[in-house]
């Protein structure tokens, strides 16, 4: 039994590390092993006291990433990081504390009950850092510029009819309002210096992303590039599709991908009664933002601008062929979703739903290509 396999289960925080260990066998003994920090070194000295051989390892994903994965595997150690939403909870249990939690990993551990969720390297990770960035920034934007709105209406202040909101000719008619009072002088110059720091930290973003998606390893800039075939799929929208969902080829089939990004119908049946609802919104919600936004430009007639065109120029034509086919498919679905009375939102989520689809089977289709390249590079 000295090369058994023992069960780790460890409730991390920021600054401690709540380790329990679950021998092999289903009545095997399961102890907690006390608390220690999380840094480095003692992660390596819990390592050497248990020994990496036939140690399995696991952690709830949350705040602190996948350093803790990185460096158990650089010390040789096998470790899953589980979804902390799919661990079994008993529903008698009112008592919760970081041991009782690391135990019971090791236990559910054991047992095969725990989820793994995929885990990035450190530079796909760092990308999808860089994109999260971005929508931040977008968000603040719209933050800065409702607060500048807001107090232009406030102030009486309103543009003709004719302007685009937020268009040159809006920006500089804001630059040109003058006020009576000097606080409110103040009060509009900082606003708009606001709305001006945000749009270049937007645009500094975007650089950077091009730079990182450019230097990114050739199979996911393959997938990012793919998937800007799709009418709604640009290049920030095919980025986050790529760095959020990661390796598309671990679903093995569409409704899976679906079901993960929390675009399905939930259900509550029993025996002859089935009752579906709303989406479940489980999952990652960066994907299902950016699936709405490309949804809608489905309500269009199939058609392949300009802008299309270049993002379609350098794509293998099996490609082309599925990125036409869902044009065509989504916009008679939106078609006939709407001529059925359904609300938009509705007939959004829908498109998003089997626009998925799409996004998989392309993905999928350039992975098996990536990998059918590779293979032949290693047999000659």
């Amino acid at each position: 039994m000295k090369n058994a396999t023992r069960f780790v289960g460890l409730d991390v925080h920021a600054d401690t590390i709540a380790v329990a260990v679950a021998e092999e066998g289903r009545n095997g003994e399961v102890r907690q092993l006390g608390i220690i920090p999380n840094r480095p070194a003692a992660l390596r000295k819990l390592v050497q006291k248990l020994g990496a051989t036939g140690l399995q390892v696991c952690y709830e994903a949350g705040p602190t990433g996948y350093a803790l994965y990185w460096q158990l595997v650089e010390l040789g150690v096998a470790c899953e990081v589980v979804a902390p939403t799919l661990v079994p909870v008993k529903a008698g249990d009112r008592v919760k504390t970081d041991r009782r939690d690391a135990v019971k990993l090791a236990r559910c551990f054991r047992a095969g009950e725990l989820t793994a969720v995929w885990v990035p390297d450190p530079a796909h990770e760092a990308l999808r850092d860089l994109v999260r960035a971005r929508e931040s920034a977008k968000k603040d934007q719209l933050r800065a510029r409702h607060r500048l709105s807001k107090f232009l209406l406030r102030s009486g202040r309103r543009p003709s009819k004719e302007t685009k909101a937020w268009g040159t000719k809006h920006m500089e008619w804001m630059r040109g309002l003058r006020f009576e009072h000097a606080p409110q002088q103040v009060t509009m110059v900082d606003y708009l210096g606001e709305v001006d720091h945000v749009a270049a930290r937007i645009e500094r973003l975007e650089r950077a992303i091009d730079d990182a998606v450019a230097a990114a390893p050739s199979q996911l800039r393959a997938v990012i590039d793919g998937l800007q075939a799709l009418r709604g799929v640009a290049k920030t929208t095919a980025t986050t599709l790529a760095v959020e969902i990661g390796q598309f080829s671990r679903f093995d089939r569409p409704p899976k991908l679906m079901a993960y990004c929390g675009v399905v119908p939930g259900e509550d049946s029993s025996g002859k009664r089935r009752r579906q609802g709303a989406i479940t919104k489980t999952g990652n919600a960066h994907v299902r933002r950016v699936l709405f936004e490309s949804a809608w430009c489905y309500r269009h007639r199939p058609g392949r601008g300009i802008a299309l065109k270049k993002r379609q120029k350098q794509l293998e034509p099996a490609v082309i062929e599925l990125a036409t086919k869902a044009q065509h498919r989504l916009h008679r679905r939106y078609a006939s979703l709407s001529a059925r009375g359904k609300p938009s939102q509705k007939v959004a989520t829908a498109i998003a739903r089997e626009l998925l689809g799409f996004v998989w089977a392309i993905a999928v289709h350039i992975e098996q290509q990536q990998q059918q390249a590779v293979s032949t590079r290693l047999a000659a």
